[in-house]
């Protein structure tokens, strides 16, 4: 009470130093959520009175944060350093309650201090307050949330996103084959820059210039979000308008924005739901292909073991993609549609030698390493197969007979054979292909959750945001399996007691 009544009268320059002495001492605030959440009678009766409090120390209980530092900044005075657990649980309120804005979750947890002492911020005593806290003295500046969401490293959140893939794992019935099929794909996430806004008075030699970089974000970049390699009416390849001419310069052939992209492998569980494995988010002028392995590694460290099946859109359609599945030890495939790019499928011997257009298998003439392409590989020259003998014509009249006949160069890779090899009409690789609405309802939630549109200006804390809203996914699926396990639990307990 003497502490109180002290607290209450002290200046604001002594009030900052006895919360920095609060947030020296943070363990001792309160007990961990989770063991809260087993035992509520230890929650202070004003804390069960608040029905918001109680329910989000449920929702985070099932969270590690044994794997949080205590500290992830650690500024000179005047600024306190920020304990990175309640930071962390404050963000997730944030993204759940579709807050947009640093200030109005700051604003917003000043409004609950019950919701204030369950994210575990240590709370300055205060006599005037009915709780006994000021919570407006215990929270820092809106300014210091939004600096701990760019300075943290994103490692940190990453291990929050291992934790939940391993209680998923846990939750879910051992018959499950949790994670043995994924999907892959991006989302687009448009910068907080007045270029991507219609109505910004920008030209569009400035608008869509990616050597101007818009000031309003130092780390996106200008990229393609969708683009139409075909014309129709008047613009289509066919023929050429005879009236109303529309310059080249003025053909609109995709959109794009400025901004991010999020890749996100999931994983589809029959009658359980949709969950989330692997995030990674990257400017938007990186490729579809470059998030594959980033996203992979991730996938196979979580599961403990690598996917046996990929469902993936044609931008996947690559040799490396298809090696990576392939295994010995099983049948593993990824379902990918096949990408021409200007190229005839082959078909290939039993040895693995490619066929001409005659049907003929053409030997390998030599190989080389290239260096050119995503993932360096070695690369066979193959050549045609009646160069060598006495043939004097070749049987379909290949127009480069004359000049020693057909070439062809492909990797060496099995994944190349396969490539061109997978039965995509057989009902094993229809069946897999379906997997890609997983990623499709994920990020269907994500941007339920705000991913398009977040009011943030540099990449790091896009990055971060990005990872938070799968940790909110995964952690509003795991209560779903719980609360389905119940709802299945009880009706055989019941059976068994009649």
């Amino acid at each position: 009470m003497i502490l109180t009544h002290c607290v209450s009268h002290l200046p604001h320059l002594g009030r900052r130093i006895l919360r920095r002495l609060f947030y020296r001492d943070v363990s001792l605030s309160r007990p961990s959520l989770s063991l809260l959440a087993e035992h509520p009678e230890h929650v202070p009766q004003w804390i069960r009175d608040t029905p918001l409090a109680m329910r989000y120390l449920r929702v985070l209980a099932p969270l590690d944060w044994t794997r949080i530092p205590s500290r992830a900044l650690a500024h000179e005075p005047p600024i306190e350093p920020l304990p990175s657990p309640p930071f962390l649980a404050a963000c997730l309120v944030k993204i759940d309650q579709h807050i947009r804005s640093m200030s109005r979750l700051r604003q917003y947890l000043v409004d609950h201090p019950a919701l204030t002492w369950v994210l575990g911020f240590p709370l300055v005593p205060s006599s005037g307050s009915p709780w006994g806290v000021d919570v407006e003295a215990s929270l820092p500046s809106q300014r210091h949330f939004a600096r701990m969401l760019r300075t943290i490293p994103n490692e940190i959140l990453q291990g929050l996103l291992d934790s939940r893939v391993t209680r998923l794992q846990e939750a879910l019935p051992p018959e499950v084959r949790f994670g043995e099929a994924i999907s892959l794909d991006t989302k687009h996430i448009l910068a907080w820059v007045k270029e991507n806004n219609p109505k910004a008075y920008v030209t569009n030699d400035d608008r869509y210039d990616k050597t101007k970089q818009p000031a309003g974000d130092p780390d996106c970049r200008l990229g393609c979000k969708k683009r139409r390699n075909q014309q129709t009416g008047a613009l289509d390849a066919s023929f050429t308008p005879t009236t109303d001419p529309v310059p080249a310069s003025t053909v609109k052939v995709g959109t794009f924005y400025w901004g991010y992209a999020s890749g996100v492998i999931a994983t589809k569980v029959p009658g359980w739901g949709e969950f989330v494995l692997a995030e990674d988010t990257q400017p938007f002028n990186c490729p579809d292909v470059s998030y594959f392995f980033p996203l992979m590694q991730a996938t196979t460290r979580r599961l403990g073991v690598h996917p046996k099946y990929g469902a993936f859109d044609a931008a996947f359609d690559t040799w490396y993609v298809h090696a990576d599945f392939h295994s010995k030890e099983h049948d593993g495939f990824a379902a990918v549609p096949f990408a021409d790019r200007g190229k005839r499928r082959y078909t290939f011997d039993e040895q693995g030698q490619p066929h001409c257009q005659a049907g003929l298998a053409m030997p390998l003439r030599s190989t080389f390493w290239s260096q050119t392409s995503r993932v360096p590989h070695e690369t066979g020259r193959y050549g045609c197969p009646l160069a060598d003998s006495q043939a004097k014509a070749c049987p379909i009249q290949h127009k480069n007979w004359a000049t020693g006949g057909c070439t062809t160069t492909l990797p060496t890779s099995i994944g190349a054979r396969l490539r061109h090899q997978l039965d995509r009409e057989s009902p094993a690789s229809k069946a897999v292909y379906k997997q890609r609405t997983a990623t499709e309802r994920v990020n269907s939630q994500a941007v339920e959750l705000g991913i398009e549109h977040p009011r943030l200006r540099n990449g790091k804390a896009i990055a971060n945001h990005n990872t938070l809203i799968s940790v909110v996914i995964n952690l509003r699926a795991l209560h779903r399996v719980r609360d389905k396990k119940m709802t299945i639990t009880r009706p055989s307990e019941t059976g068994s007691q009649q």
